[in-house]
């Protein structure tokens, strides 16, 4: 099954594998795989949007190159699945449970071409409700073919289903009001309603099909396609939903399609699901189309692949001028002058008042730490009276201005001091007086 259509792509991404990704090289696999597509009935517009979606995804990727072939492969799976995902999906069990839940029979038309496996495809569609425990009517809106009554009326004997009918001839929009009154009397929980198979350009066929959807508004339009058919099915299918909008599709045959381009091309032409694939004679022979593995079926199982990088272009960041800042000029400080401090003048000492002054105290002026070095350094015995205090006063005042030498260098003097001392003393009586009385009153 879908055996072309896999060996397309595979010599797709083979061609790939042997060239660098580089943009003339793509267009030129791109060109080769457009034909194999063809030759698999896929539609011209979905092979326009594989080839673009391939061409965005690589350009600009950086892969080691023996593993362009898988990239390839894994992007096309990746745009092909995209086109299902957009489609949707529809779940008829559960669909036709809720309408059970209120009362009311779930109605389904089918549309197709004759040949297409339509009516068989009705039957199939009864026994997997029937075995899913859903109570079925068919009504044989067919009533322009010759032996289309009879055919559905067999498949109800068979699976043992209420079939309502009427002569060739009469409205097939009022045979399928009957089946939907004989439903809604009997609590039946779905209707399956077969119409005459026509072909896409008869106008007056295509408006009967929508004259029954107006008058019984079924909550499911199925279109029925033949797989083997390929293009045309899909060209049969975009007339279809144009008149109908139909809200999904069944592929019958799809055991012995080896192209498989008609369920890609469906999807993408007419955003709707495939939901069954016809796959035998039986009664039986219905399988729910699975997207995964159809995909696994073209390319295999999916595989994740390291060592890609796509090229990420950063936007472009215009950067906006900063704006001016004013320098407003700082605010003028005035300095203000400081006061002025006017300086008491110095006390005045005339000579009649110093004279008072050292008469009084010789010593005054003279520190007392210098009195004691100059007594120890040269061993002055205490004066005796004012005389010896004032001589020494003025030996001490001379010591210091001197720059206070040792006793060596001051040994005449010192000698000569001694000598007026104790001539002083034979003339005068002794005092009891301490160094640093005199003066003292």
């Amino acid at each position: 099954m879908f055996e072309k259509l896999r060996n397309a792509f595979s010599v797709a991404v083979k061609s790939f594998g042997d060239k660098e990704l580089k943009e003339k090289d793509i267009d030129e696999v791109l060109f080769e795989l457009e034909v194999a597509l063809l030759e698999s009935d896929v539609a011209t517009e979905v092979i326009d949007a594989l080839k673009d979606d391939l061409k965005k995804q690589l350009i600009g990727t950086t892969v080691n190159k023996d593993k362009i072939a898988e990239v390839v492969k894994q992007e096309l799976r990746k745009s092909i699945s995209n086109m299902f995902d957009v489609a949707g999906t529809v779940d008829i069990l559960s669909n036709i449970q809720k309408k059970k839940d209120g009362g009311e029979p779930y109605i389904i038309s089918f549309m197709g071409i004759n040949g297409t496996g339509k009516t068989t495809t009705i039957a199939k569609i009864a026994n997997l409700l029937r075995e899913n425990q859903y109570s079925v009517v068919i009504a044989a809106a067919d009533t322009f073919r010759a032996g289309a009554i009879e055919q559905i009326v067999e498949h109800g004997k068979r699976l043992n289903i209420k079939v309502i009918s009427q002569n060739y001839g009469s409205d097939p929009a009022a045979v399928a009001r009957d089946a939907v009154l004989y439903s809604k009397s009997h609590k039946i929980d779905c209707i399956l309603i077969d119409t005459a198979g026509r072909m896409q350009t008869s106008k007056n066929l295509m408006d009967q099909i929508s004259k029954i959807n107006k008058v019984v508004n079924p909550d499911l339009k199925l279109f029925v396609g033949d797989s083997l058919a390929g293009n045309d099915t899909v060209s049969q299918a975009r007339e279809f939903h144009n008149y109908t909008k139909f809200d999904g599709a069944i592929l019958t045959k799809s055991d012995a399609d080896a192209r498989g381009g008609a369920a890609i091309s469906i999807v993408k032409v007419t955003s709707s699901p495939i939901l069954y694939l016809g796959i035998g004679q039986e009664y039986k022979d219905l399988k729910s189309f699975d997207k995964d593995i159809f995909l696994e079926t073209l390319f295999g199982p999916e595989e994740i692949i390291e060592g890609v990088q796509k090229k990420v272009l950063e936007p472009k960041v215009e950067l906006k001028p900063e704006p001016k800042v004013e320098l407003k000029p700082e605010p003028k400080v005035e300095l203000k002058p400081e006061p002025k401090v006017e300086l008491k003048p110095e006390i005045i000492i005339d000579k009649e008042q110093e004279k008072q002054i050292l008469e009084e105290d010789p010593f005054a002026g003279i520190s007392t730490k210098d009195i004691e070095k100059y007594s120890d350094l040269f061993d002055v015995p205490t004066p005796e009276n004012d005389d010896q205090a004032r001589k020494l006063a003025s030996n001490i005042k001379k010591w210091i201005s001197e720059g206070r030498p040792k006793k060596q260098e001051s040994q005449v003097e010192l000698k000569t001091m001694k000598e007026e001392i104790e001539e002083m003393e034979d003339e005068k009586p002794k005092k009891k007086r301490s160094l640093f009385g005199w003066g003292k009153k």
